[in-house]
């Protein structure tokens, strides 16, 4: 029976270490992960529905043909939960605590347009098992949106 614990207790160690990201330790700066999604309507529409967030400039046609983007947009929080996404399943990946994130929007992003979101560490603080990070949203290439994160990272675990 002893065995049979210890054995489970194995498994289940190392399935938390694969679904764990990296570790305090592993940071380094220069590190840099990336995640890309192409914008439908259904994405706008769903997020729309999720947050609350229904100004028309998202939402309807005409009403955005009027504006300065002259025609619908996606929502500016939309782009930027692909930072998080970078952050939560890549780098540092699963494990890690969204501390604080700024942000700067420079350009609208539109049904159809492939954002790219770029995370690169660009501070380690071994104090705070922190980390700064450099967030940029790209499409084609150009930045629509910028900002810093920082990052709490646990640490490895100590062996047994």
């Amino acid at each position: 029976m002893e065995m049979e614990k210890a054995a489970e207790a194995k498994r289940l160690k190392e399935a938390h270490e694969k679904l764990h990201g990296y570790y305090f330790e592993d940071m380094e700066e220069g590190m840099e992960d990336a995640f890309a999604k192409t914008i439908t309507d259904a994405d706008v529409i769903t997020f729309a529905g999720i947050s609350g967030d229904t100004n028309p400039v998202h939402l309807n046609h005409e009403f955005a043909s009027e504006t300065l983007f002259e025609g619908r947009v996606a929502h500016g929080m939309l782009t930027a939960s692909f930072i998080s996404t970078v952050i939560g399943t890549k780098l540092p990946g699963p494990g890690c605590i969204y501390v604080s994130q700024d942000l700067r929007f420079k350009a609208p992003v539109k049904v159809g347009d492939t954002v790219t979101a770029t995370c690169v560490v660009t501070k380690v603080i071994p104090e705070k098992r922190m980390i700064e990070m450099e967030t940029i949203c790209s499409v084609g290439g150009k930045p629509v949106l910028d900002g810093h994160a920082t990052i709490l990272v646990p640490p490895r675990p100590h062996k047994l």
